[in-house]
């Protein structure tokens, strides 16, 4: 596993974990690089990934709600939310990652910790996505 997909992984990980604990992701992630409760401490490429998907929350959330077709954001499960709006974020506003890898990424992820209609779902959303970012202003 690359230091990158790990990283995504984590970042996924505090992203749920503020989602089911209804806490701030920005002051979860500050409290976990003062105090880290694992034996690895949170990489940059984390800290960076989480703070991405705060700054741009709420397009990423209207972005997200707007796309799914039929899914609201609360119907989701909320490991699928983490993962969208991660792969929201590299799709949409990381310019250091092709597409295509974020969207791989983010089906590998969806693969991994989530049911096994969520690859297909979180596929097509992040695809459509960058579909219609040319028209995204």
């Amino acid at each position: 596993m690359s230091a990158r997909t790990k990283a995504r992984k984590r970042a996924v990980d505090l992203l749920f974990e503020a989602d089911q604990r209804g806490l701030n992701a920005h002051e979860l992630l500050a409290e976990r690089l003062a105090r880290p409760v694992t034996e690895a401490p949170l990489n940059q490429y984390t800290a960076d990934l989480v703070e991405g998907v705060v700054a741009h929350w709420n397009d990423i959330d209207e972005l997200l709600s707007t796309y799914s077709q039929g899914w609201s954001l609360e119907r989701m499960p909320s490991v699928d939310r983490a993962i969208l709006r991660l792969g929201a974020y590299e799709v949409l506003y990381a310019v250091d990652v092709p597409e295509g890898v974020a969207v791989a990424e983010a089906v590998a992820l969806a693969k991994s910790l989530s049911t096994d209609d969520s690859p297909k779902f979180v596929n097509g959303l992040l695809g459509r996505l960058v579909e219609v970012k040319p028209t995204l202003a």
